[in-house]
C-alpha cells in the first residue's frame, strides 16, 4: 500500500510502499509526479537500486541529462553522475565540491529540469546523527512572500544562466581542481535565459527561478 505523508514544513513529503527496483508506471508513478508538483521534494526512503535501475526509474520522470563535463559518470551510463569525497588510491571516486552554494540544477540547459533524482548510498554520520545532508529551498513560498510590487516588476524579466560563468566560480575556490571547460564544452551549453518567476506545470503556483 502506497502511503504519502507530508512533511511538517512547506516543503516535502515522504512516499512509503514502493520498491524502485520494480518497474514504476501507471497509478503509483502518477503519485510520485504528483506528490512531487504539490510538495517540491519526495523522498523514497530505504530504497536499493543499482545504476541501471536507478537510471530506469528517473527516466520514467523524463528525458535524462547527461552533464556535458562528462567525468565521475557511471560506466556504461553516463547519465548517472556520482556526488563524493570519498578519495580510493589517491584519486576522487565523484565530484567532490557539489551542493556548496545554492542554485537550481541544470538551470543552464535550454529545456528546464522537471526533477533530479539522488540516491544516497553512503552518508556519514555523527552521534547518530546524519551529516552533509542535500538542504531544499521552497521557491514558491519566496515568490509568494514577495511584495506585489516586487511580483510585478518582475514580471516578463529574464536570467541569464551561464554554465561556463558557475563553473569558472568554482574553480576559483582555494584547493578546487576542476579543469576549465573545452570550446567544445562551452559551445555545448551556451548561455540561456530563462524567466526570473515561472509557474509549475503541476501545481500552478510561481516561483523564482534566477540563480
Amino acid at each position: 500500500m502506497i502511503n504519502v505523508i507530508p512533511g511538517k514544513t512547506t516543503l516535502g513529503a515522504t512516499i512509503e510502499g514502493l520498491d524502485l527496483a520494480q518497474a514504476v508506471s501507471g497509478p503509483a508513478l502518477e503519485i510520485i509526479v504528483q506528490t512531487l508538483g504539490r510538495h517540491g521534494v519526495v523522498r523514497l526512503p530505504r530504497q536499493t537500486l543499482s545504476t541501471s535501475q536507478l537510471k530506469d526509474f528517473s527516466a520514467r520522470l523524463g528525458k535524462l541529462e547527461v552533464n556535458v563535463v562528462g567525468t565521475f559518470q557511471e560506466p556504461g551510463h553516463p547519465e548517472v553522475m556520482i556526488l563524493s569525497n570519498i578519495t580510493e588510491n589517491g584519486k576522487p571516486i565523484g565530484l567532490g565540491d557539489a551542493g556548496q552554494s545554492w542554485h537550481a540544477d541544470m538551470s543552464y540547459s535550454k529545456v528546464v529540469a522537471f526533477a533530479n533524482v539522488l540516491h544516497a548510498l553512503k552518508v556519514p554520520e555523527r552521534d547518530g546523527r546524519s551529516l552533509g545532508a542535500t538542504e531544499f529551498c521552497d521557491m514558491a513560498a519566496a515568490y509568494d512572500d514577495l511584495p506585489a510590487d516586487t511580483k510585478q516588476l518582475l514580471e516578463g524579466k529574464t536570467a541569464l544562466h551561464d554554465f561556463n560563468k558557475f563553473w569558472e566560480m568554482m574553480r576559483r575556490r582555494p584547493g578546487n581542481t576542476r579543469p576549465a571547460l573545452t570550446e567544445q564544452q562551452r559551445m555545448a551549453k551556451p548561455p540561456v535565459s530563462h524567466p526570473v518567476a515561472l509557474r509549475h506545470p503541476i501545481s500552478g503556483r510561481k516561483a523564482l527561478y534566477a540563480n
